[in-house]
């Protein structure tokens, strides 16, 4: 017999069309569409967070707002504040350069002895400042701080000796120096009358002495073109055993009141 091929003409082998070859074309394609998901899904993530970073700029702005009109409100606070700072830190400075020139005269008056009798003291704050009637001892340009300037007599040199070691005894003196000390000189005639106030040596053995006393722990003044905070003055001898004081007081800031006569407590 003969075989007969029973399968279809268009199946048959070498009939009709091949099997379709499709090749990496559609791999291709679907990289494409996940790579343009992961995209999407990108630009999606970026967009959502600049909204999220704009929402913050605008409320932080907002509260920088609200924190300027806070402070425009508080301003006035605040400067007063520091204008009182100012007023505490200048008293404080005024404080600490005031000197208490009532208690050196009264601690002056206590320490004088019997035998010596002033005819002229000056206190100033600093070297610099210029006084009627001063005494004007050259000594006293080498004190940068307050310091007394003491003229008056004694009998002996032993005496002027006594009286600067007294001085020392003053609360707050870090120094005594004795500029001078003389007697009168014997070719010159001595008036027991006293007539003449700027000496006071009215016997030949009695010295005439200048003496300056410094307080150079005391701050000076920022400025020495102020006034003196004590007055001098010139006055004739006193008695034996008194202190002479000037002859005129004024009061600058409330730091040195002084009587004519001896010398008494400020009031």
């Amino acid at each position: 017999m003969r075989a007969v091929d029973l399968t279809p003409p268009e199946e048959r082998q070498g009939g009709g069309r091949g099997p379709t070859r499709t090749g990496s074309l559609p791999y291709v394609i679907l990289i494409g569409l996940a790579l343009g998901v992961i995209g999407f899904g990108v630009l999606a993530l970026t967009n959502k967070q600049i909204s999220e970073k704009e929402s913050q700029i605008t409320t932080l702005e907002a509260d920088l707002v609200t924190a300027q009109q806070r402070g425009d409100a508080m301003r006035p606070f605040a400067e007063f504040r520091a204008m009182q700072e100012l007023r505490n830190a200048t008293v404080a400075s005024l404080a600490q350069s005031r000197f208490d020139w009532e208690r050196v005269i009264q601690e002056l008056a206590l320490v004088v002895p019997s035998d010596i009798w002033l005819i002229n003291v000056t206190g100033t704050v600093v070297p610099d400042v210029a006084v009627q009637n001063s005494a004007e001892i050259t000594a006293r340009d080498s004190v940068a701080g307050p310091a007394l300037e003491l003229v008056g007599c004694a009998p002996s040199q032993d005496s002027v000796a006594s009286f600067a070691a007294a001085l020392e005894d003053i609360d707050g003196v870090t120094r005594v120096g004795v500029s001078a000390s003389e007697r009168p000189d014997p070719d010159t005639e001595v008036s027991a009358s006293g007539e003449n106030e700027e000496d006071c040596r009215t016997r030949d053995f009695i010295s005439r002495f200048e003496i300056v006393v410094a307080f150079d722990a005391v701050p000076a003044p920022a400025t020495a073109a102020a006034p003196p905070s004590t007055v001098p003055g010139t006055l004739a001898p006193a008695p034996s055993g008194q202190v002479a004081s000037t002859n005129t007081a004024t009061e600058q800031a409330g730091e040195a009141q002084q009587a004519a006569g001896t010398v008494l407590p400020g009031g």
